[in-house]
């Protein structure tokens, strides 16, 4: 496969999610469009509700587009081991060790017991977890637990890794040493990761691009590239010029949203209001 044809293309989709006997329903999406290259970390932020992991689920599979049409690696995504998937739940086994937690997925496609256990092994160690690998689950904190499902998705190597506020839960000294954790992974592991995060900070952290979603139903509001030298572990990111413009940015925007949008809590009669859906920005 060509690296133009390893990436994901997402054009002009649509969801609604319908009750039995429901007409109308919610829609999640409308019109959305993206390339995303291979290589590439691209986190998806916007307001609560904006089908941000609606579009997670169907990169993977898990659900289809009503309208439009999704390709990843040339093809329509089907779930397998070619695609990893981080819930924000742990959904560790608690009967089992760290270490069949993590060979699970390669259990299941038929590996031996000494290759998956090897393989484990040597994920365990990437997430800092190889001296726990005989552990139960309830043994290990929570940012432990979240390490083991990193390297639960990461076992079959896959080309796409899609990640679902994996951190959301974690304390904020975790969360951000987490980060710095899978940005490790990711450049020793190259493949395309879209990330779902609430967290303006962490997207600009974490990402090479940024895709804003307008509120429900979701449509693209804007892509951004983050151009913040790798690796990000070695300097102090919050700190520069480009990371608190592009936080501020993003945040103004979220906010005006939020505010403009009759649907949410936060509403404000009279807010800015975003541009007209549809029109240039």
């Amino acid at each position: 496969m060509n690296d133009a044809a390893a990436g994901i293309v997402v054009r002009n989709v649509s969801k609604t999610f319908r009750r039995a006997k429901e007409t109308t329903g919610v829609q999640a999406l409308h019109a959305v469009s993206l390339d995303i290259k291979p290589n590439t970390f691209v986190s998806l932020v916007g307001p609560s509700g904006c089908g941000k992991t609606t579009l997670l689920r169907m990169l993977n599979g898990l659900i289809h587009p009503d309208e439009g049409e999704i390709l990843v690696g040339g093809v329509p995504p089907v779930p397998g081991p070619h695609m990893g998937f981080v819930f924000q739940s742990f959904r560790l086994m608690p009967w089992r060790t760290i270490r069949d937690n993590v060979s699970f997925t390669v259990e299941l496609s038929g590996m031996d017991a000494k290759e998956r256990a090897d393989r484990a092994d040597k994920y365990l160690d990437m997430v800092g977890l190889r001296r726990f690998a005989d552990a139960f689950p309830n043994e290990l904190s929570g940012g432990m637990k979240q390490r083991a499902a990193l390297a639960r998705a990461l076992i079959a190597e896959p080309r796409y890794l899609l990640m679902d506020e994996p951190f959301a839960s974690l304390d904020a000294q975790t969360r951000e040493f987490m980060q710095i954790e899978l940005m490790k992974i990711w450049q020793h592991h190259k493949s395309i990761v879209v990330f779902v995060t609430h967290s303006v900070d962490e997207a600009v952290v974490l990402s090479d691009q940024i895709v804003l979603l307008r509120p429900r139903p979701g449509e693209v509001a804007e892509v951004l590239d983050v151009d913040l030298p790798h690796p990000r572990w070695d300097y102090d990111v919050r700190e520069r010029h480009e990371f608190v413009t592009m936080r501020r940015h993003l945040w103004e925007r979220i906010k005006d949203m939020v505010a403009a949008d009759p649907q949410s809590e936060f509403y404000m009669r009279g807010a800015k209001t975003e541009p007209i859906r549809g029109a240039e920005e």
